[in-house]
């Protein structure tokens, strides 16, 4: 089994690795042996994560990506590829919320949440998957979706607009980029724990909303370790156009 979840030969970009799922994601692939590069708008907490992989043997090279500039993908992606060799594996995780009542979002507010959720995902991947056609290697590409793709709560509406259209990109590109051989699947996390809201559960809100989870807790980032091995190894090798759901069963309620 532990062949069949390698991923040591994998070169994996990661957008929005700077903290997060996206950090998260880049200590659990790079301690299996990947070369991760680190993309964000943002350099420093980048630096960091790619120091403490070196620490540990990893391989690892941090990048400046604005997803929502297609130029500077192109420049990330370039980057990317000359410290670590071509991408095999992307993982659009970057994203953002703006939490308002629908009526007070503004038309900035907007298209900042479907800028870098939506449209910097969707671009990011078709310029890798271009590359990856080029190389006639074939390729995987892991979109994060959210619950919330498929399910609303009040207060950020673009953000869940924004991943349901991340769900119907995956499957729009999976169909499009099979026959070069290349995967394209989503996770859709539930509430997972992460520095940015960690305060909240502790909230009446917080525990309001933990009460609609059937495992009654939230995830911790660890909860997602396994999907993402799956995701972004061979053992995934015959799914393509599929969303991985955790969420400890919300979207059952």
């Amino acid at each position: 089994m532990s062949d069949l979840f390698d991923v040591s030969r994998e070169v994996i970009l990661i957008t929005g690795a700077s903290q997060g799922l996206g950090r998260q994601f880049a200590r659990v692939l790079s301690a299996h042996g990947a070369a991760v590069a680190l993309a964000a708008r943002q350099t420093g907490k980048l630096e960091a994560l790619q120091d403490e992989i070196k620490a540990k043997g990893g391989r690892a090279a941090a990048v400046e990506m604005d997803v929502t500039n297609n130029a500077s993908i192109a420049r990330g992606i370039d980057a990317a590829e000359a410290a670590l060799g071509p991408v095999t594996v992307l993982i659009n995780n970057a994203g953002i919320a703006v939490e308002k009542l629908a009526v007070e979002q503004s038309e900035a507010d907007w298209d900042a949440v479907i800028g870098a959720n939506l449209k910097g995902a969707y671009f990011a991947a078709t310029e890798v998957a271009r590359r990856m056609i080029a190389r006639k290697a074939g390729g995987n590409i892991i979109n994060i979706a959210s619950v919330l793709g498929f399910s609303v709560v009040k207060f950020i509406s673009p953000y869940a607009i924004s991943k349901a259209g991340v769900v119907q990109t995956t499957k729009a590109l999976a169909l499009e980029l099979a026959a070069s051989d290349i995967r394209v699947n989503a996770l859709a996390p539930g509430y997972i724990d992460t520095d940015i809201n960690h305060d909240v559960w502790e909230t009446p809100a917080g525990e309001k909303l933990i009460k609609r989870i059937p495992q009654r807790r939230v995830g911790h980032e660890s909860d997602l370790d396994g999907a993402i091995m799956l995701l972004a190894s061979n053992a995934s090798r015959y799914m393509t156009g599929s969303v991985v759901t955790v969420d400890g069963g919300f979207l059952l309620t």
